[in-house]
């Protein structure tokens, strides 16, 4: 189960080190290069990314990479409205680089992850020795429960979670559940990133939060005392056999300027990846992507943390892929 591999996570993140240093002693990769490599990623994907940096590491020791994370949205806009240098940029949902980032500050968008939406929480949690996949959202609604989400206009994981509740009311056949949700949510309880609500589940401000399935695999694995409850897979967007059903949920977000909004439908959770235009790093940056698409190096080691991982497919801008990548890239 996947779960019993991402307890294994150091272990196997160990392993994969031993291997690929194994590689540098052979020589395996064809040049020294240097400097330094700006990469923006997902909060979601802070364990993994930490992961795919360690053994990155291995491989190029003279490569720094300077990571930020943050919500996917927040991390397009500081390329498309600051024009930030930035030569790697993970997103959450490929929806935002396609909408936000090209053309004019991206030329392409590769998908290479999937997740689920799920409902996190701890031993602590009021009802927690209740709460199950049917009776969700009448635990959410008793008093005295707080539960929330991250921000919609600046994380995937809050307008998801808005989608997720629209999908509910149809699926459990309970007229008024979405904005009943909604309105039990006080404004406290949406943050940023979906990842700042873990620590309020840690100090009990909350009891529950919505989160990836990958998020809460791997804080499981690192303290006994989280937990979660999967969803269904018809509101967890998480299956294409749902794709047309996801679709009949819908949200207004902040576009790339205040006269253009953003209209995201639902649909199967995909993450992706570009090198902005802004980005000073080409060859550091086609070095870590060649790395992060081999099955056998980051997508093993992707995997291995607890982040469903898919075959590399371009979403968009197929043609614009670089040369040196295009072999990885279906």
């Amino acid at each position: 189960m996947l779960k019993n591999r991402v307890k294994k996570l150091m272990l196997t993140t160990l392993i994969s080190l031993i291997v690929l240093g194994g590689l540098v002693l052979a020589g395996v990769y064809a040049e020294p290069l240097e400097g330094e490599l700006i990469l923006l990623h997902a909060g979601s994907l802070k364990v993994p990314v930490d992961n795919l940096k360690a053994a990155f590491h291995e491989l190029y020791p003279n490569i720094e990479v300077k990571s930020e994370a943050g919500g996917s949205n927040t991390l397009c806009r500081q390329v498309s409205e600051l024009g930030k240098n930035v030569d790697v940029l993970m997103s959450a949902d490929y929806v935002v680089i396609d909408e936000l980032l090209m053309p004019e500050h991206a030329s392409w968008n590769v998908a290479f992850a999937v997740n689920s939406l799920v409902i996190m929480y701890t031993d602590d949690s009021k009802y927690a020795d209740e709460i199950n996949e049917d009776n969700w959202y009448e635990i959410l609604l008793r008093d005295g429960v707080n539960f929330g989400h991250s921000e919609p206009d600046m994380d995937p994981c809050g307008y998801r979670s808005v989608l997720l509740f629209q999908l509910a009311e149809n699926y459990y056949k309970k007229e008024g559940l979405n904005q009943a949700i909604i309105d039990a949510i006080p404004q406290k309880n949406i943050r940023p990133k979906s990842v700042e609500l873990i620590a309020l589940l840690e100090t009990g401000a909350l009891d529950y939060a919505f989160e990836y399935e990958s998020v809460a695999l791997q804080h499981e694995a690192m303290d006994e005392r989280f937990k979660y409850v999967r969803l269904p897979d018809a509101i967890n967007l998480s299956s294409l056999d749902y794709a047309d059903d996801y679709a009949k949920a819908t949200i207004k977000l902040t576009g790339p300027s205040p006269d253009t909004p953003l209209i995201v439908n639902g649909e199967p959770i995909v993450y992706s990846l570009t090198m902005p235009l802004t980005g000073e790093n080409r060859e550091n940056a086609i070095a870590f992507l060649r790395f992060v698409f081999n099955p056998e190096q980051g997508l093993k080691v992707l995997q291995e943390s607890g982040q469903p991982v898919i075959e590399v497919r371009a979403v968009s801008g197929r043609e614009n892929v670089p040369t040196e990548l295009a072999d990885l890239v279906k």
